[in-house]
């Protein structure tokens, strides 16, 4: 079997829709900051109105005939409970440290994805691991920096270091299930999944999910929109060509992304220590992305 390099450029198309995808992303985290929705509830609105504009296509495709497809679309439900667990830690994060911190720390992904692609024998030349470390320490100071000493601050980077390990798992599973279903079966069953398993959380706690203020309905539209179909369901229909390791990298851009919108409307001004963290990132981002240029 030919090895993969995982850090091979994606094609224009792809690139486009990494890009929406970024920007899909970039504004989940200070939306999700904004609303005071449980979070479980919040988790079941955002990814059911994502399966519901989803759901026309998948059912349009009648991709469930063959044992093949009904594997990939058990692995895509498998996806969503990954995805669901990972939403649980991320927007916790986001609620109990600073959104530039959560995202930051979530943006951690690609460390997880890489190493198991590496364990598994594949292929990651030296000079994408040197941009994967660029990266990973300008992470580190922008955390550094922004972190305050409270256990509050502490509780949400932990929970963000556990979204960034469970996202990795999902895209990965995710990658395998769209070998065989198209992106719309695929997006329509994970959401699915990780709306239930969200619902089930909010009623085994007890919390609400269904009264509540106009503002609150308008942040769920505004993370299904943005969050959800601009921004996971862009970055899934570039996992069918291009490596999780490639998209789970460039989600590291999401954090000038939240952190510019954080700014703007929540007035989360980053200590000014972020700036080289933050462009330490891009160049890590870009070393690891270029590899393909150069070898």
């Amino acid at each position: 079997m030919r090895e993969q390099d995982h850090t091979a450029i994606p094609a224009a198309k792809d690139l486009g829709f990494l890009t929406l995808g970024v920007i899909g992303v970039g504004t989940s985290g200070p939306v999700i900051a904004a609303s005071i929705m449980p979070v479980p509830a919040l988790i079941f609105w955002r990814n059911l109105g994502g399966a519901i504009m989803m759901a026309p296509f998948a059912l349009r495709s009648r991709e469930w005939q063959t044992s093949e497809q009904r594997r990939a679309i058990s692995l895509s439900g498998l996806a969503g409970l990954f995805l669901a667990m990972h939403f649980i830690c991320f927007f916790i994060a986001m609620r109990f440290t600073t959104v530039a911190a959560g995202t930051a720390l979530a943006a951690l992904q690609p460390i997880f994805t890489a190493i198991y692609y590496k364990l598994k024998g594949g292929t990651i030349p030296r000079r994408a691991w040197s941009g994967m470390a660029v990266a990973f320490l300008s992470v580190l100071l922008i955390t550094g920096i922004d972190f305050q000493i409270s256990l509050r601050h502490f509780i949400g980077d932990i929970f963000a270091l556990l979204g960034a390990a469970l996202a990795a798992a999902y895209m990965l599973i995710g990658s395998r299930a769209q070998q065989k279903i198209s992106t719309s079966t695929y997006t329509t069953v994970c959401y699915l999944t990780c709306a239930l398993s969200a619902l089930i959380i909010t009623i085994a706690t007890g919390n609400q999910f269904l009264h509540f203020e106009a503002r609150q309905w308008w942040l769920v539209l505004a993370l299904i929109l943005g969050a959800q179909f601009l921004g996971h369901t862009m970055f899934n229909m570039a996992l069918r060509r291009v490596s999780p390791v490639v998209v789970a990298l460039i989600v590291f851009f999401e954090v000038p992304v939240s952190a510019v919108i954080a700014y703007f409307w929540l007035g989360q001004v980053p200590p000014t220590g972020i700036i080289p963290g933050i462009i330490g990132l891009l160049i890590g981002c870009g070393i690891f992305v270029s590899r393909a240029k150069v070898e």
